[in-house]
């Protein structure tokens, strides 16, 4: 970086003090400091728990200090709440977009203040007050696109240039990359970097600190509740990056002994349907199969078809030599078929059910719908959030409200409890914390080690090179390579999946 923060005399345009914050008896937030610049981009990271989403509302006035004291622009905010943070140019894009998918980009960018005339909208004026807030980022978004129509990459875009017309000086982007492919990835960096050139001050939330490290001017890493330390980004590299995260707590890593599958489980032949074409895969008993591929180019489309969200152009899916029916969600049960998302708030979790609720949803489908047991409901919740590590700082709290990491060991322990014959587990670690990543690592192992067939559609090559025991390249909807992992290494998935040749 080429900003030396340390000698800049430059005014904070926010500040926490020593803000605590606890819910029940579990304390979020133990006297925690925080510091942001105009046209600086801070970085938060942590494990699950560290406090990061309690800190973030803190920021846009979401939840109130128990105490300390939060300042915008050198004043002191009394009772910070969103509409107030808002006003003072404090704005957030969630993980989650937020866009109304009907609308065109240029309704979406001035909702709620369309320029009118004696009660009539003026169109022509709302196309042009769009492409200008556009063009001003260097956005090449139509204004007269529909937002629906939009990829995600597009929609954050869309989403940041939104807050900035509205005024925000301070942007908090929380995993604004988490779902996104390379190039998508980088449409968000460059914004971002624009946006700090600028002036604008951001505070970043990401689980890939990769780009952390590429973007942030200073990082500030929270452990337990706290400011474990911060740092200028250009003073460590990833080791000692997830060396500060985890303290003295143990990445899991896998053991160097091999599995040996068993007779073939799930097997599809010729399946097609969207972007994939004619796909033929084995996967056997006790094995870990990863398709790998740039984001969009098909494997994304195997969630859809074995669940029946999009039907099958032509194809067949069998578990244990028994066709399972396209679309038939209770066959697929039945035969053992277990799918998960790597959507977790639109197709896995119902965010506003407890935890205990989400996960009785899937037992519920196995027996009488009508027959609720509370008693038996928050038991069996319990033992399940046990097995999987779920922790929350409430008894049974809102889905809504866990971290990430939380949130994908719900969603597993909901699908995965019992003893599944064969799982589909899109981008299973998808937006979650380095220590979630490794107890996701092990439940996979386990569903493994118990015998069940796994098929794993993840774009993270490390996680491949961590769990699978054969590699799928999919590249534009077709298998290019089938291999084992003992016969290919990281950078031969690199440069498989980018289009080239293993060497």
């Amino acid at each position: 970086m080429d900003l030396d923060l340390e000698e800049r005399q430059v005014a904070p345009v926010l500040e926490l003090r020593e803000v605590r914050k606890a819910f029940g008896g579990a304390q979020a937030l133990a006297g925690v400091d925080f510091t942001l610049l105009p046209g600086e981009v801070h970085a938060v990271v942590g494990m699950n728990g560290a406090g990061k989403s309690t800190l973030v509302e803190m920021i846009c006035g979401s939840f109130a200090p128990d105490s300390g004291d939060i300042l915008i622009d050198g004043e002191r905010q009394a009772s910070l709440t969103p509409r107030r943070a808002h006003a003072a140019g404090v704005s957030i894009v969630h993980q989650k977009r937020t866009l109304v998918d009907g609308l065109t980009v240029a309704e979406n960018l001035l909702l709620g203040r369309l320029p009118t005339r004696a009660g009539r909208v003026l169109w022509k004026r709302v196309r042009q007050e769009a492409a200008r807030a556009l063009d001003g980022l260097g956005i090449d978004i139509a204004p007269d696109a529909v937002a629906g129509a939009l990829g995600p990459a597009e929609q954050t875009l869309v989403e940041i240039a939104r807050e900035v017309d509205l005024g925000g000086r301070v942007l908090v982007l929380d995993e604004p990359t988490a779902s996104l492919g390379g190039r998508d990835a980088q449409r968000i960096h460059r914004l971002v970097r624009t946006l700090r050139d600028r002036g604008t001050a951001i505070v970043y939330i990401s689980h890939h600190l990769d780009e952390v490290l590429d973007l942030a001017d200073r990082i500030t890493v929270m452990r337990d509740g706290r400011v474990a330390t911060v740092v200028r980004s250009a003073e460590l590299d990833l080791p000692a990056l997830i060396r500060a995260m985890v303290g003295d707590r143990l990445v899991h890593e896998r053991s160097g002994t091999s599995r040996s599958p068993g007779k073939p489980v799930l097997e599809l032949a010729g399946l097609s349907g969207g972007r994939l074409h004619a796909f033929d895969l084995t996967v056997r008993a006790g094995e870990v199969v990863a398709v790998l591929g740039p984001a969009g180019d098909g494997q994304c489309e195997l969630f859809r078809l074995l669940t029946g969200l999009r039907r099958a152009e032509s194809g067949r899916v069998t578990v244990n030599d028994a066709e399972v029916a396209p679309g038939n969600v209770g066959a697929s049960l039945a035969a053992g078929l277990r799918c998960i998302t790597g959507d977790r708030l639109s197709y896995g979790l119902v965010p506003a059910l407890s935890v205990n609720e989400n996960l009785d949803l899937v037992r519920r489908g196995r027996r009488r719908p009508w027959l609720v047991r509370w008693r038996d409901i928050h038991a069996q919740g319990r033992q399940a959030r046990q097995r999987y590590g779920v922790t929350t700082l409430q008894v049974d709290p809102p889905v809504s409200t866990l971290s990430g990491g939380n949130q994908q060991k719900v969603l597993l322990s909901a699908w995965l409890d019992g003893d599944p014959v064969a799982c589909l587990l899109e981008e299973p670690t998808n937006g979650v914390d380095v220590a979630a990543k490794a107890d996701i690592h092990r439940i996979v192992d386990d569903l493994a080690d118990r015998g069940a067939a796994v098929l794993l559609s993840s774009s993270d090559v490390d996680e491949v090179v961590r769990l699978a025991d054969r590699v799928v390249v999919v590249r534009s909807g077709r298998i290019v390579a089938d291999l084992p992992m003992d016969r290919v290494t990281r950078d031969d998935l690199v440069t498989l999946t980018a289009g080239g040749e293993q060497t």
